[in-house]
C-alpha cells in the first residue's frame, strides 16, 4: 500500500495559521496606539463677575452642578504621545437658569486643553477649560 501526501491540506492549515497570527497581531498593535478613556477630568471655571476661578474635579459620565451650570464629560482622553501630550474631553454644560426649550446644551462639543480657542465654551458669565484627564 503506497502512502500519499495531501499537500493541499497541509497548505490550508498553514494559511489559516499565518491568518491568525496576522490577525492577532494587528489587534494588538491598533489597541496600543488608541487613546485610554480616562475615570476623572479636571476643569478650571472662571466666573467673569467677580474674577474667581475654581478648578473642578469630575467623573466622567456623572453630571456635576456648579452654581447654575450643569457638566457632563462623556470621555476623556490623553494622547500617547510623549513631547507633546494632547488631552481631549467631550462635555456637554447646560445652564440650568435658561429654561428655553428649543436650547438644551450652551455647549455640546469636544474642547482641547492645549488650545480651547478651537471649540470655545461661550456665556456671559463662566469660562470653562479643560486641564487634564486621569484614572
Amino acid at each position: 500500500m503506497v502512502q500519499t501526501k495531501n499537500i493541499l491540506l497541509g497548505k490550508v492549515k498553514f494559511f489559516i495559521f499565518i491568518f491568525f497570527i496576522y490577525y492577532f497581531s494587528t489587534i494588538n498593535s491598533l489597541s496600543e496606539n488608541q487613546a485610554k478613556t480616562e475615570n476623572f477630568a479636571v476643569l478650571t471655571i472662571l466666573d467673569k463677575v467677580n474674577s474667581k476661578s475654581d478648578i473642578v474635579e469630575i467623573e466622567i459620565g456623572k453630571e456635576h452642578k456648579f452654581k447654575n451650570l450643569s457638566i457632563n464629560i462623556l470621555k476623556c482622553n490623553n494622547s500617547k504621545f510623549d513631547d507633546d501630550p494632547e488631552v481631549t474631553a467631550y462635555m456637554q454644560v447646560r445652564d440650568t437658569v435658561n429654561k428655553d426649550d428649543n436650547k438644551v446644551f450652551i455647549f455640546n462639543d469636544w474642547t482641547f486643553a492645549s488650545s480651547p480657542s478651537i471649540r470655545p465654551f461661550d456665556h456671559p458669565v463662566y469660562d470653562i477649560w479643560l486641564k487634564k484627564c486621569y484614572s
